[in-house]
């Protein structure tokens, strides 16, 4: 490998710093994101939350009603299992499940459905005796059934919804405390290795352009000695110093030029 190939495997390019703020910027959008999902499903967990508490108080009135309302249809009727059981020839109560989207997380959702001919059905149901408190237990049980549907669907919902934004918030502090920093500090680093290659670079030309004055200086200091000492002819020394090791062969054999 070539000096350039080592240097550009050791120091990072200017491209590799593009491509990481890319990355981090991508990770504080990522971040943006499912800061505002965890928030809106904690308003929507916190919601189911009172809902649920609220519910839960209404199904033990509810359910006590029913046991009463039960409990005095035995006491007028006597044991009416077998008499209901006969009245039944299709379901009354019927549940359809669903699924409510919620910043991309889908919910179940239960919903009651009540067939038809139920009171039909039991309209000979407790004929004899007791026929009032029959409907009555009827329709209490039948409220208790629509309460423990939304219940359920409520306590799905919770279960589901707790553990999104568990795994939400830890995507969340994962990007935050450990990705965003991870980035922010490679970034810095070559940002600093890069700085630090501009410095020698420009140190280098600096030192490029020191020889090459010190040269300039040093050939023009031997110009003004030959000149001093009448020995340099500008034509003839451009073509023949460098061929006969700076001596004039033509002057050489001249005698002096006596005029007088």
């Amino acid at each position: 490998m070539s000096a350039s190939g080592q240097r550009e495997a050791v120091f990072p390019t200017r491209m590799t710093l593009n491509v990481t703020k890319g990355r981090l910027k991508g990770a504080q959008t990522g971040h943006s994101l499912l800061k505002r999902k965890a928030d809106a499903l904690t308003k929507r967990f916190r919601t189911i939350t009172g809902k649920i508490d609220e519910a839960k108080r209404k199904m033990g009135k509810v359910m006590q009603l029913a046991s009463f309302s039960l409990a005095e249809v035995q006491y007028v009727t006597g044991e009416i299992g077998y008499s209901v059981q006969e009245s039944v020839k299709s379901a009354t109560f019927k549940v359809q499940a669903k699924q409510e989207n919620v910043s991309g997380v889908l919910l179940p959702a239960f919903e009651v459905q009540s067939g038809s001919g139920g009171a039909a059905e039991f309209s000979l149901t407790g004929l004899s005796r007791g026929g009032q408190q029959v409907q009555k237990a009827r329709e209490t049980y039948s409220k208790a059934l629509t309460m423990l549907v939304e219940l359920a669907s409520l306590q799905t919902a919770f279960v589901i919804l707790d553990e999104v934004i568990r795994m939400t918030n830890r995507r969340v502090n994962a990007i935050e405390h450990v990705i965003i920093p991870r980035l922010e500090n490679t970034i810095a680093y070559i940002i600093s290795e890069l700085d630090e290659m501009d410095r020698e670079e420009f140190f280098r030309l600096k030192k490029v352009q020191g020889k090459k004055k010190q040269r300039a200086e040093l050939e023009d200091a031997e110009r003004k000695a030959k000149e001093s000492t009448g020995n340099y002819d500008p034509v003839i020394s451009s073509g023949t110093e460098s061929a006969g090791g700076g001596k004039d062969m033509l002057s050489a054999g001249k005698d002096e030029d006596v005029i007088f």
